[in-house]
């Protein structure tokens, strides 16, 4: 990911000047993932009064930042850096992923297509926007790039989201082919059960659900939430005492959506 983003590259002089060599001693710890030694130095480089503010500086210490964890001052440096060059697509996607760690998908999504117009055919950025796009509740433009995306190289994300695409287009056969592929390309990929299951349930196809709830517990015995959906859609399937167990079984790994489940149904079952 460094690499990704660490686009910029040194000048190549003889004799590089001070301000130069301490560029170069941040660039260096930056690459050794040493990022707060590294922003300190470009926060020093960018506070110089003597110097005209550099738009290349604040990408740097954007990259540190994120890595830090402080996604705010990434985006606003970066921002920077995209008002100086805006056709520099890897700072939309620096941007992107931070607003992804702050759950901004919109502006996400619009750093995305920005860095897909200046990176046409990049099948990442074409899978990244797909899924965007579903999680926007836009199922059709996901459905499109996600298949696109597909075209190049496969795995069991891209098919998961490609289901969820489809179950919002109505369209649950061609859901469940995607949620099954996508267990194929990788059997321990929890969400392809638990959205296939949880679908499943909105169907009221309580059987069939709950037969994608079992795999998962197969793999992950305390998966809260499986535990929590196989206990509704027993419930649905009249069966109370399996149901109340799940239930209690969700709620006590941190499930706390169980709790009103269990008060309606499930005191006069264990008394």
């Amino acid at each position: 990911m460094i690499a990704v983003l660490f686009f910029i590259g040194r000048a190549s002089i003889a004799q590089p000047s001070k301000r130069e060599e301490l560029e170069a001693k941040a660039d260096t710890l930056m690459q050794q993932e040493e990022f707060e030694k590294a922003a300190n130095i470009y926060s020093k480089l960018i506070a110089d009064p003597s110097q005209k503010p550099s738009g290349k500086l604040h990408y740097k210490r954007a990259v540190c930042s994120y890595y830090q964890g402080e996604f705010e001052d990434a985006v606003k440096d970066v921002s920077i850096f995209i008002d100086e060059s805006p056709r520099a697509h890897q700072a939309y996607i620096l941007r992107g992923l931070c607003y992804r760690q702050l759950g901004d998908v919109d502006n996400q999504l619009k750093d995305i297509e920005k860095a897909s117009e200046l990176q046409v055919g990049n099948p990442q950025l074409i899978k990244w926007r797909g899924s965007l796009y579903v999680e926007k509740g836009e199922y059709a433009k996901g459905k499109d790039d996600l298949l696109l995306a597909r075209a190049f190289e496969d795995d069991a994300e891209l098919e998961t989201n490609l289901g969820m695409a489809y179950n919002g287009l109505g369209n649950i056969s061609e859901a469940i082919k995607c949620f099954n592929q996508s267990i194929v390309l990788d059997v321990n990929y929890a969400p392809a059960y638990l959205y296939a299951g949880s679908m499943l349930m909105e169907a009221d196809r309580h059987t069939e659900a709950i037969t994608y709830f079992d795999l998962l517990l197969r793999l992950e015995p305390d998966n809260a939430n499986a535990l929590f959906y196989k206990g509704i859609s027993l419930t649905d399937l009249k069966r109370e005492k399996e149901a109340c167990r799940c239930l209690q079984r969700a709620f006590d790994l941190g499930q706390d959506d169980a709790l009103d489940y269990l008060k309606e149904m499930c005191y006069d079952v264990f008394k």
